[in-house]
């Protein structure tokens, strides 16, 4: 589904590319785990993969769209779902928020967004003003958001980054559910640990660099070196097991 070759990309005035020569393949219903440590470029990528930058050189293609050039195709087909949920949110409700990403006139957009509330957990909170949820009900918000747009591909910044234990359980439920449901996901972390079991690959970013490539169990022995930790069941010898 997604092809990207020598992907390379530089924010204006910047002394170096954020991204150089980035190269993968994530096939249709599968999970990319990209990871890296804090300015490694995972955000850029989520953002070319997005369709709101185009690569300075290079090509990227996603379900046959290709990059430079079709951004706007792009934008159309994939939601993402950044790491600050008070940069997503723009309606002063839940309801507001989740109806806002219908159409106008649309006659079942309110059936279905209160279906998708309903699925987060987010019902009882259908007319609550956002600054009323807490920082993991606003991570769930903007992901119903995203799912109601139907995309083709989910592209999700840092997840579970600032979330209890609780909450994480239940991002990685969502997260298992559309796995199990074919939707194709980029997942960007730090933090290996909540996600490595549900990856079907990775790639690895180096101050803008790729520098791993490949399944988890080809990628992870040589991680320590880019500044990522290895899931604790990685470091006793027990493979992946699934976080709990």
């Amino acid at each position: 589904m997604i092809h990207a070759r020598s992907l390379t990309f530089a924010y204006p005035g910047a002394g170096r590319p954020s991204l150089k020569n980035v190269t993968f393949d994530v096939p249709e219903g599968t999970v990319l785990c990209l990871c890296g440590v804090n300015g490694s470029g995972k955000s850029t990528l989520l953002s070319l993969l997005a369709g709101l930058y185009a690569p300075a050189s290079g090509t990227l293609t996603v379900a046959g769209i290709a990059s430079p050039g079709k951004e706007d195709k792009l934008r159309g087909l994939s939601a993402l779902v950044l790491q600050d949920a008070d940069l997503q949110i723009i309606g002063s409700t839940v309801a507001e928020d989740m109806l806002l990403a219908f159409p106008p006139g649309l006659t079942d957009a309110e059936e279905t967004a209160r279906d998708m509330a309903a699925r987060f957990d987010l019902a009882e909170h259908w007319h609550s003003p956002v600054h009323t949820l807490s920082y993991g009900q606003k991570r769930k918000l903007c992901l119903a958001v995203a799912l109601l747009a139907s995309p083709a591909l989910l592209l999700l910044d840092e997840p579970f980054s600032g979330l209890d234990y609780p909450a994480i359980r239940e991002m990685r439920a969502i997260l298992a559910n559309n796995r199990k449901h074919r939707l194709t996901q980029i997942i960007s972390v730090h933090d290996l640990e909540p996600v490595i079991d549900l990856a079907d690959s990775m790639v690895v970013l180096h101050q803008g660099e790729q520098v791993l490539a490949g399944t988890p169990q080809e990628v992870l022995d040589a991680i320590p070196a880019f500044g990522v930790r290895q899931p604790c069941s990685w470091q006793r010898g027990l493979g992946i097991v699934p976080w709990e």
